[in-house]
């Protein structure tokens, strides 16, 4: 049986963690999605339901969902007798409403009665999604002496003649810190430490299945920015390596810059960094497609906060020469008025100085027409199918805002020739589970002390090569995730830039 549990989706037990709608707005009003119109896991529950044993029960449970929208993944005897059968049906909804809805609609059938509703999503993060767990067995009292004390001494001592020696005889060898302050996560915003937690975990349980690294979550009470660095370096000692993750700009840009400079360990702001390399990488094979060189194409940009920055800076260092960045205020400039005595060493200004040569102004709309890559980092639906259409030939859009891009990706796929975005729905999803897993494997496999320009590029390269010529497609410009190659080739690519630095040798 379905082990049973409060119900998040339908009205049987409001008691326990608040809906997802709840993390959707102030009032707690659910953000209707324009793209969320099919079924998906993220919306799964399991219904036990008693039916009788015979007439048309079961076929009325599998129309009555599919009739509301929902989509049967599982029908599951789970007792019988002679009058009742015991079922678990398991239901794929579009939203925690819909999921009401269904539920509702199934509470309707006549003789069938529903038991408590178990939503799967919560269910899997029931007492958290991770653990710790000792690589060696204690069963005896030699084990316990030389993992602990009195043993356990010699190897300190060892550590205190020798720092460097903490590599070679400890976790942190192996280990990384993902570190959040919940300003800026997901889609949900400033939600605070606590409510980042799940998210922190997941993203420590995609360290170890894709590169088996040790990842620890670091939730920080504090959206100070100094006291975040000063509790980084404080902590620092027991990793090899610093994640940094959904902290809100313009302060992780300044966070991210003190730790680097403070700190003998990599450190790498996945919001960033890891965006950036996927995109480079997913252009690179959408040029491969339409035929066009990164030194000619046209590219502009919606979005200039932390991940539009990062993407736009390894753009340029790849080789584009064209850019041009719009926010919500329209086309970045020199001479933009909110610019003119903006700090000099501000990202909007250092947007504004070293993109957009032909100087143009604007909105986003107008910048767009004839232009060869669109790229958004920012808000849904910012352009239409008419904005799309208005672009060169073999146009390449990457609309990435999640869960709902700039433009409708079947709208733009009926004029530009690529399409992308960062949902699992669409062919080529950007997602930066391609590349922070082998980022991390490479640079700790050299002994990293930073990670530069020219390792990003070396992954950008590598994540782009694993898409062999004869797999290539406007459908296929960048791996799935679960391509085994895709762990390996970015760490190897990254391990091998970071000895160039380092001349370290593998371990």
């Amino acid at each position: 049986m379905v082990t049973q549990y409060r119900l998040v989706s339908g009205s049987i037990n409001r008691r326990g963690p608040p809906s997802v709608a709840a993390f959707q707005g102030n009032k707690g009003k659910q953000r209707k999605s324009a793209m969320a119109t099919a079924p998906s896991v993220s919306y799964s529950m399991t219904v036990p339901l008693e039916v009788p044993a015979s007439g048309t029960a079961v076929s009325q449970l599998t129309t009555a969902v599919e009739s509301s929208g929902g989509s049967v993944t599982g029908l599951d005897v789970t007792a019988s007798g002679h009058e009742k059968l015991r079922i678990d049906v398991t239901i794929a909804a579009t939203s925690t409403a819909h999921a009401d809805e269904i539920v509702e609609k199934l509470r309707g059938i006549e003789g069938v009665a529903l038991g408590k509703v178990s939503d799967r999503t919560f269910l899997m993060h029931l007492g958290g999604k991770i653990e710790m767990s000792s690589k060696h067995p204690i069963r005896n009292r030699d084990d316990l002496s030389m993992i602990y004390t009195p043993g356990v001494a010699r190897v300190c001592q060892a550590i205190a003649e020798n720092p460097e020696d903490a590599r070679r005889l400890t976790i942190k060898r192996n280990s990384v810190a993902v570190v959040t302050d919940g300003s800026a996560v997901l889609g949900l915003g400033n939600i605070g430490p606590k409510a980042a937690l799940p998210v922190m975990e997941g993203k420590a349980a995609l360290f170890k299945r894709f590169a088996e690294i040790d990842a620890w979550p670091l939730c920080l009470d504090t959206q100070d920015t100094d006291a975040i660095v000063e509790i980084v370096k404080a902590v620092a000692p027991g990793f090899a390596g610093i994640n940094l993750e959904d902290i809100s700009a313009p302060r992780c840009f300044e966070i991210e810059a003190r730790l680097r400079e403070a700190l003998d360990i990599p450190v790498f702001h996945d919001d960033q960094h890891g965006t950036a390399i996927v995109v480079l990488a997913a252009l690179t094979n959408a040029l491969r497609v339409v035929g066009k060189k990164t030194e000619d194409v046209r590219v502009v940009m919606s979005g200039a906060g932390a991940a539009g920055t990062a993407i736009l800076k390894l753009l340029i260092a790849a080789g584009v020469r064209h850019a041009v960045v719009a926010d919500i205020h329209g086309v970045v400039y020199s001479g933009r008025h909110d610019l003119v005595d903006a700090d000099p060493d501000s990202p909007l200004r250092w947007i504004a100085d070293n993109t957009n040569p032909e100087n143009v102004t604007g909105t986003l709309k107008q910048a767009v027409v004839g232009a060869d890559v669109f790229i958004g980092v920012s808000a849904p639906n910012v352009l239409g199918g008419e904005d799309v259409a208005a672009m060169a030939a073999g146009a390449i859009v990457f609309a990435l805002a999640n869960p709902d891009p700039e433009v409708d990706p079947a709208v733009a796929r009926q004029t530009a020739s690529v399409v992308a975005t960062g949902r699992s729905d669409f062919p080529n999803q950007i997602n930066n589970v391609l590349v922070f897993p082998g980022v991390f494997r490479g640079l700790l496999d050299a002994q990293s002390r930073t990670v530069n320009t020219k390792m990003m590029l070396a992954a950008a390269r590598a994540l782009a090569d694993v898409v062999l010529d004869d797999e290539l497609n406007t459908n296929y410009i960048i791996p799935s995730v679960f391509n085994d190659k895709v762990a390996g080739a970015v760490a190897g690519a990254v391990r091998d830039a970071a000895k160039a630095v380092t001349g370290t040798t593998a371990v």
